[in-house]
C-alpha cells in the first residue's frame, strides 16, 4: 500500500530524515515510535505532501507520489489526522465532517457522512454542537471520523492519545482497531504511548535521529524493556 525508499527530507536547510525505508501493507496497522525529535511526524508530512521529498521515493498503491500536493494525495486515498489542534473548534461537528469530504459533490457527501457517523454514536448525538465544546476524547473521535469521510485507503494518525486520560486512550485505540477490522483501511500511527500502540499494531518501526533504529513485530518489543529503553535514549 505504502512504500518509502531511501527518503531524505526536512525543513528549509535542516535535514530531518536520512535514508528512511519502510512500508505499510494493505490492511495492516503499523506503528512509528521513537523519542521526541526523531522525525516521526516528518514522515507523515512527507507522505501526505506537506513537505517535499528531497531524495528517495514514496509510492502509494503502486503510484509514485513525489511532488504531489496534499489534495492530490487525499484524492488517491491518503488522509492525515495531525496532532494538537484536532478539530475546528468554532464549527459544528457536522461542519467539521463536511470539511473532511470537501472533494465530494454535495449529493454524495451527506450519505457518506451518515455512513461514517453511524460508527461514532456519540457524535451523532452532538452533530449540531460546536466542536470546541466536545471533550478531549470526543474531539479525537471527531478527528478520526472527519479523516474517514474522505474514503481513505491509508489513515495516518499523529499521536491520537495526546492529552487524553488513560481510559480515553484505550477507547481511542479500540476504535482504531474497530475501523481497521471493519473497513480494511490501512493505518499508520505515530505514537508516544508505546505499550498501547504495540497492543494494536501488526508491525512497528522506530526512528532515532532521523534514521531507522528498529523494524519488527510488536511481540519483539512488548517484553523487552532493555530494547525499548535503548530506542528512546
Amino acid at each position: 500500500m505504502l512504500e518509502i525508499r531511501e527518503l531524505n527530507t526536512g525543513y528549509g536547510k535542516k535535514q530531518v530524515l536520512f535514508g528512511l525505508s519502510m512500508e505499510v501493507r494493505k490492511g495492516d496497522v503499523v506503528a512509528l515510535i521513537g523519542p521526541n525529535g526523531a522525525g516521526k511526524s516528518t514522515v507523515l508530512k512527507a507522505v501526505c505532501g506537506l513537505i517535499p521529498t528531497w531524495n528517495g521515493t514514496i509510492r502509494f498503491d503502486g503510484t509514485t507520489t513525489n511532488g504531489s500536493t496534499p489534495a492530490q494525495n487525499v484524492a488517491r486515498g491518503i488522509t492525515f489526522a495531525p496532532q494538537g489542534n484536532r478539530v475546528f473548534a468554532d464549527l459544528t461537528v457536522m461542519e467539521n465532517l463536511e470539511i473532511g469530504g470537501f472533494q465530494f459533490p454535495r449529493r454524495e457527501l451527506r450519505p457518506r457522512i451518515d455512513q461514517i457517523i453511524e460508527m461514532f454514536p456519540i457524535l451523532k448525538d452532538r452533530s449540531k454542537q460546536d466542536a470546541g465544546n466536545l471533550s478531549g476524547g470526543e474531539q479525537q473521535m471527531l478527528a478520526l471520523a472527519r479523516a474517514l469521510v474522505a474514503k481513505p485507503k491509508l489513515l495516518m494518525l499523529d499521536e491520537p492519545s495526546l492529552g487524553l486520560s488513560p481510559n480515553l486512550v484505550r477507547s481511542v485505540f479500540d476504535k482504531i482497531v474497530e475501523i481497521n477490522q471493519d473497513t480494511g483501511i490501512s493505518v499508520l500511527i505515530v505514537e508516544q504511548k508505546v505499550r498501547e500502540v504495540l497492543r494494536v499494531c501488526k508491525r512497528v518501526y522506530s526512528l532515532k535521529l532521523g534514521k531507522l533504529a528498529f523494524d519488527g513485530t510488536p511481540e519483539e518489543l512488548q517484553d523487552d524493556k532493555a530494547k525499548l529503553k535503548e530506542l528512546f535514549l
